[in-house]
């Protein structure tokens, strides 16, 4: 059987001001009837019972700043939680445990973990969290706190398993496949939801989770580095060659239309390798005037 889980439930305080009022003004009756002098046992008994009240009513006062709670419990029974702010009151048998609701940062520790490839990469990350319920937050887990930072390192190293650091071979189904490197957005959104169910048992909300560190590991930095570099000279090796071929046929094109002269196929072929080596070179070419025919 699942146990209940502990939400939190509002209680409602006394205004402190009004309550402080009171305590002070049953002491100063109880101190000025000791000052004139009381009549017998039974007047000093009231005297004595009116500075009793007053310090137990003054007891029950506590103050709340702004985003911040107080956690209510009987003889340990939780009676509510306090989101008031100001001087407030309350039965002084009441043990009062303030929580701050404020925003919290939460850096995350560089992690060592394997991507979806089996790739070892160093991952981090900032979370942004806060108390959404303090009956959870206090009653259902040991430390709200501890519980955050190892579920963000848990959450963390799931997900760098789930996604690639980078793309690999660019083919049409990894184009559009969503990576670590690549798809920052995702990779964030996909991190504040694991992290949010996490964090649900113990009444946190996630408000922003992003990357801070993402890198290869040492020991294949280099390799990765050189693979990324002999990738993206492949890739502009081909969009030279695609720019070249588009010259060399409109080049054709333009001298068959206009008849400047007539080529037939094996001096196409020679005038086509020759212009696809002056566009796809990565040095300059030196010109060779040919003075004789076209054929010599």
């Amino acid at each position: 059987m699942t146990p209940s889980v502990r939400a939190e439930r509002p209680f409602t305080s006394a205004n402190g001001y009004l309550m402080a009022a009171v305590g002070v003004g049953l002491i100063t009756i109880g101190l000025a009837s000791l000052v004139r002098g009381v009549a017998g046992i039974g007047g000093l008994l009231f005297a004595l019972a009116l500075l009793g009240g007053g310090t137990v009513v003054l007891a029950g006062l506590y103050m709340l700043q702004p985003n911040t709670s107080a956690l209510l419990m009987l003889f340990g029974e939780y009676r509510g939680t306090d989101r008031s702010e100001g001087l407030r009151w309350a039965n002084p048998l009441l043990v009062k445990r303030k929580l701050s609701l404020r925003a919290r940062n939460l850096n995350a520790p560089t992690l060592k973990v394997n991507d979806r490839r089996g790739n070892p990469v160093e991952i981090s990350a900032a979370v942004v969290w806060r108390v959404r319920d303090t009956a959870q937050a206090v009653f259902e887990v040991d430390d709200f706190e501890l519980f955050v930072k190892v579920q963000a390192e848990a959450a963390l190293r799931h997900l760098a398993s789930q996604y690639a650091y980078d793309q690999g071979d660019d083919t049409e189904v990894e184009s559009t496949e969503v990576t670590l490197r690549g798809s920052i957005e995702e990779v964030a959104a996909a991190l504040k939801t694991e992290l949010q169910a996490r964090f649900a048992d113990a009444g946190v909300e996630v408000i922003d989770a992003k990357l801070t560190h993402l890198a290869y590991a040492p020991e294949i930095a280099q390799v990765m580095l050189r693979r990324q570099q002999a990738e993206a000279i492949i890739s502009a090796r081909r969009k030279i060659v695609t720019g070249a071929v588009t010259m060399v046929e409109a080049a054709l094109r333009g001298l068959s239309e206009r008849e400047i002269v007539h080529l037939d196929d094996e001096r196409k072929a020679a005038m086509v390798s020759n212009l696809l080596v002056v566009l796809c070179s990565d040095k300059d070419t030196q010109p060779i005037l040919n003075a004789g025919t076209l054929y010599n």
